[in-house]
């Protein structure tokens, strides 16, 4: 992958979430990504699975087979790139952190000014690398074609000094690309862009907003001068979620074409916008739905729905 934002053409989906022990490896997950490469025509895979901490306020970042967490095996990581590279795809490896108790990661927080007997930075920050670091030497040994050292951090963006320290030790032991996935909304915020090579964030906006966030984020692009691409984008298949597609808690019905308008109007925006490098799409599960119980599925994946065909049309291009 380029490091020219007008070279980066990436048609990813992000395949496998949440990473469930015990779903890689098999045949049925072989079979859902060849459905995927092929209905779809990407050229590249993105790898997310999870990694987890207690709660917002813990330091210690739980990946190891020892720690007794929902995260997928080394050898499963290992077992999805290979699947991904017979398939002829380019590989994104991206570490997700998870907290136990169901707070959403951008609230991970500790005091900016150390106080004894509290959780730090420091400590967080320790864990945190050798979580990512563990990770970004599969993608080496296994020839990942990018490496996400991050995703939707947002309370911990702020802390560019740490963050300029994880980059560096993945690049200690990954030769590739790297990347951060910064938060909607969130690309003016962070300061240590220069520290990776490729900036790229989540694209969850409403579609009559499209034009209004891209004049926003090309100023951080052309300031840069960086490529850049969306590693996560998406709206669920339910009614209203074209006008806030980050809302994964919408109480309406089913609709199709909610999901169908959402992705036709981001496509229709991006292709104005020269240096918008691609996307990594989410999702698609590892075990997939029944084709037939597409309708009854009203979450973000796109298999067997509308949007798929839109998805299809546009990355076959």
């Amino acid at each position: 992958m380029s490091n020219e934002a007008t070279k980066l053409d990436i048609r990813a989906m992000t395949w496998g979430w949440v990473g469930t022990p015990g779903q890689g490896a098999t045949d049925e997950a072989a079979e859902s990504m060849r459905l995927m490469t092929q209905r779809l025509h990407t050229n590249t895979v993105c790898l997310a699975f999870a990694g987890w901490q207690d709660t917002a306020f813990s330091t210690d970042v739980k990946f190891r087979a020892t720690d007794n967490v929902p995260t997928i095996s080394d050898d499963e990581l290992r077992w999805a790139i290979r699947e991904a590279k017979s398939l002829g795809q380019q590989v994104i490896v991206k570490p997700i952190l998870n907290c136990l108790d169901g707070t959403w990661r951008a609230h991970i927080n500790f005091f900016d000014v150390d106080v004894p007997c509290e959780p730090k930075w420091s400590q967080w920050f320790a864990s945190y690398t050798e979580f990512i670091v563990h990770y970004a030497r599969i993608a080496q040994d296994e020839g990942a074609d990018m490496f996400c050292v991050g995703c939707e951090m947002v309370q911990s963006d702020r802390r560019a000094d740490e963050w300029r320290a994880v980059v560096a030790a993945v690049r200690e032991v990954y030769s590739g690309p790297v990347s951060y996935n910064c938060d909607k909304y969130q690309e003016t915020n962070v300061t240590w862009w220069d520290a990776v090579y490729v900036i790229s964030s989540s694209g969850y906006y409403p579609m009559d907003d499209w034009d209004n966030q891209l004049d926003r984020i090309e100023s951080v692009v052309r300031k840069h001068q960086k490529p850049f691409f969306f590693m996560e984008a998406g709206a669920m298949s339910t009614e209203g979620s074209q006008h806030v597609p980050n809302d994964w808690n919408l109480p309406g019905g089913i609709s199709q074409e909610a999901q169908r308008d959402w992705y036709q109007a981001m496509f229709a925006a991006c292709d104005q916008r020269d240096w918008v490098g691609g996307w990594a799409l989410w999702d698609w599960k590892a075990h997939l739905y029944p084709i037939e119980h597409a309708p009854n599925d009203s979450e973000y994946a796109l298999y067997g729905k509308l949007a798929e065909r839109v998805v299809s049309t546009r990355y076959s291009q």
